[in-house]
Formats: structure tokens, sequence, C-alpha cells
């Protein structure tokens, strides 16, 4: 009698969690689908607080917990998959629906957990719209002549790179990405940041096989970045996942804001990281455009530069997998899910905030960029 009380009690419980994360989820939906409510309340508001506390209480950690957290989630997972599957196998069937239950817990509280300290984000105004960088048009000359000023700021700053620049630490590397990101905050105030800070990815001999150079852990607000990759890949990548940090999420506008973060910074491997990578998005969609330009605008690139793309592209070769087909499958849908339609192709869309960015600032100094192809 007592038992079958108890068993009813729990059930009931379970119900009212299930129920309680159910609505929760709704609220965050509706929420959503409010991008100037979503940025005065949640990414100016409560998001900040969030961002305060959590980067205060990790931040200074030299280790990623949020790393510790997804290992602990992983276990937890696979021990619930073998829970079920000897449950199925027994035909225990109160233990199936106990396991079933608690997947569905696990599931829904992740989900609100990700997008209370963070995910919500993604439903911002566009950073185009929050920057004022809504001159978006462009002709394909502007468009070469911007990035052959990415070129000669590229093979400029590799030029000035010496074997002292290289030879830096990764923690000297985060501390420069993290004083940049500092720097960028005086520019424009929705650049701020509450104790932003960078630490290494304990996943990064997995990620490797997944091409990625870092990523963002929402559940406690950590930048972590690939620590063995090439070392012109890590200063940039820290920037980007910076941006994350501060509440760009869309990949295409941290990207942007990672960007505008190492050109302003006076640290030469940064700048030249930063340029180098902008560098090569540019010369993508040139590609894709205009394939004898492409070959025109490839000539422009000094060997050093070369020397650097070759190297990148025989680190990444190594790591070349399967996996990597199927994980960009599950990011590219990860994306869609949350405002970014055009999946992995959004990162591409850098293009369009940064020729938007050099077209405003042109015409603040007067000066026509479609002439700088000539030049």
């Amino acid at each position: 009698m007592f038992s079958s009380a108890g068993s009813s009690q729990r059930k009931h419980n379970v119900l009212f969690i299930i129920t309680g994360l159910t609505v929760t989820l709704f609220l965050l939906f509706i929420a959503g689908c409010y991008p100037d409510f979503v940025d005065v309340y949640y990414t100016n508001g409560f998001y900040q607080g969030i961002s305060l506390v959590l980067h205060f209480v990790f931040g200074w950690l030299p280790i990623s917990i949020g790393d510790l957290i997804y290992i602990f989630l992983i276990a937890a997972l696979i021990y619930s998959i073998v829970s079920f599957i000897k449950s199925l196998v027994g035909k225990k069937h109160s233990a199936i629906k106990i396991n079933i239950l608690r997947f569905i817990i696990g599931l829904q509280t992740f989900a609100v957990i990700f997008y209370l300290f963070w995910g919500l984000n993604y439903s911002r105004p566009p950073a185009a719209q929050i920057l004022n960088l809504t001159d978006s048009v462009y002709t394909l000359t502007e468009l070469k002549a911007v990035t052959a000023l990415m070129i000669d700021s590229t093979n400029a700053t590799r030029a000035r790179l010496t074997a002292k620049d290289l030879s830096v630490s990764n923690t000297q590397i985060y501390n420069q990405a993290i004083n940049a990101i500092k720097g960028l905050a005086y520019t424009n105030n929705n650049f701020k940041s509450h104790y932003p800070s960078v630490k290494p990815a304990l996943f990064t001999p997995l990620i490797n096989y997944f091409s990625t150079a870092g990523y963002f852990n929402p559940l406690t607000g950590e930048a972590q970045v690939n620590y063995s990759m090439p070392k012109t890949s890590r200063p940039f990548t820290s920037c980007h996942e910076l941006a994350h940090q501060i509440g760009f999420a869309r990949e295409d506008e941290a990207n942007f804001v990672g960007f505008l973060a190492a050109k302003q910074s006076s640290d030469v491997l940064l700048k030249y990281s930063g340029y180098y990578m902008a560098m090569q998005e540019f010369m993508r969609n040139i590609y894709r455009r205009d394939s004898i330009g492409f070959k025109q605008l490839k000539l422009r690139l000094s060997t050093g530069v070369k020397r650097d793309l070759k190297a990148d592209n025989q680190y990444w070769e190594k790591y070349e997998s399967k996996l990597n087909a199927i994980s960009g499958l599950f990011y590219d849908s990860f994306l869609k899910l949350n405002n970014q339609p055009e999946g992995i192709r959004t990162y591409n869309r850098m293009i369009i905030l940064t020729m938007a960015y050099f077209k405003r600032e042109a015409a603040l100094h007067k000066i026509n960029i479609k002439q700088e192809i000539t030049d």
C-alpha cells in the first residue's frame, strides 16, 4: 500500500517536472520570436548577469570545467543507454518507462540551460542592425578591391612577424586576444565583456578529427581553443570564441567581431592571424564568383603567407576522416535550427558584414575602394 502510494507520487513528480520544463521551453521559444525583446531584456539584461557570474566563477580556473561537465554528461548518457538496453532485454517495463522519462527530463533540462545561459542570443537582432552596418550591397569590383586590401594587409603583417612573435606560448596568445576584445569594447558598448577568458580545449586530440578550431561552452561560458593547430590560426580563433562569450552567437558575426578585435590589436601575431583568416574567407568567396579574378589575386600572396597556407593544409589533412563529414552534417543542422538558415555556410556571411564595414569606413574617410584593385 505504501509502496504503491510512493510510486504514484514519484510518477506525479516526474510528470510535473516534464510539464514545467516543457512550458519553460515554450516560453523561451516565444521570446525568441521577438528579437528586440531578446536584445533589450536578455542579451543586455539577463545574459549580462549570467555571464558575469559564470565568467567570475569559472574564468580564472586553468582547466575547462565545461569540458569536464561534457565528459560527465557523455558518461551519464552511455550509462542510460546501457540501462535502457538491459531493461529491454529483461522486459522490465517499469524500468523502461523510468529510463525514457529520465532521458526526456535530461534533454529538456539541457535545452533550458542552453537557451537561458546563452542560446537565446541566436534570436537577437542581426549584428548588421546592432552595429549600423546596413549597406550590405556591393559589386564584384568592390569585393575584389577589399580582397586586394586584405591580401596586402596580410602580406604586410606577415613580413613584420619575427621568430620571437611565433614562439609565444598559448597563454600569451590567449591574453593578447583578451586584451584585444577589451580594447574593442571602447569603440562600441555592444562589445563589452565581463571577465573574458580563453582556455585550451581538453578535447583537442579529438576535435582535430572534426576540423574544429575552437568552441564555446554555453553551460559555463568558457571559450576554448584547439591548442595544437598551427599557431597562425590560434589568435583569431581565440577572438572568435570570445565574441561568442560576449553574446554574438551567429558564426558570421563572431568571425566579424573577431576580425575587428584582431585588426585593431597592437600585437603583430594577432593582427596577422585576423587578416590571414579574413583573407581566406574573401578568397573563397572570389573563387566561387570569379575564378579568373581569383587566380589574379592569388598572385599577390607573399611567399610567407603561401607557406603558412601550405602548413595549415598539411596539418588538417592528417586528420581528415568520415567523422568530419558526419559532424559537419550535425553542426549544419544545429545552425539551421538556431536562426542560421544557411547552416555551415553562415561562416562565409562574414563577407557581408566586412564589406559593409569597409564601405562605411571608406565613406567616412572619403576613399573610393573601387580604385584599390588598380593601385
